[in-house]
């Protein structure tokens, strides 16, 4: 049995960089219109988040540790959530030495669009242990229904 080369589409690096185009086009076109133009200029650092929802209301945590409530700040504009703030610098002190410094300071800023399906005006939040964890309650009319369909 005789081996033969298989000549399937030969590789070519214009087509590879066309799909990185339309990658970043998609990327750009989603994701940039979405990102406020001041974050570049006052965020020093980005804090971790987790979103999730369940039948009754979508549920965002994220990460504060060492921020104090009241340098916290949550808007809703536009149906677009934002949280800021800042983690203020320790004091230096002259008789220390640091080895390391991998902790972020400045100024925060988180931004991320609402689904239409939550009541912006209803926006409740909590502030526990380093932990911001905001609820969004859904609308009524948003909440999952079940329907049975009957397969014949």
């Amino acid at each position: 049995m005789a081996i033969v080369k298989w000549r399937g589409r030969e590789w070519d690096p214009f087509h590879e960089l066309r799909d990185l185009e339309k990658g970043l086009t998609r990327f750009f076109d989603t994701s940039y219109e979405m990102l406020p133009e001041k974050i570049s200029k006052e965020a020093t650092w980005s804090p971790s988040m987790d979103i999730s929802e369940d039948k009754n209301q979508v549920t965002i945590k994220v990460d504060l540790p060492g921020v104090k409530q009241s340098d916290i700040d949550i808007s809703v504009d536009n149906n677009m959530l934002t949280i800021s703030g800042q983690r203020k610098h320790e004091e230096e002190h002259k008789e220390k030495k640091y080895h390391s410094i991998e902790r972020f300071y400045g100024s925060f800023l988180r931004s991320l669009p609402l689904p239409a399906y939550v009541d912006a005006d209803k926006v409740k939040a909590q502030y526990k242990e380093g932990v911001l964890a905001i609820h969004i309650p859904k609308k009524e009319g948003a909440k999952a229904k079940q329907i049975k369909v009957e397969v014949k």
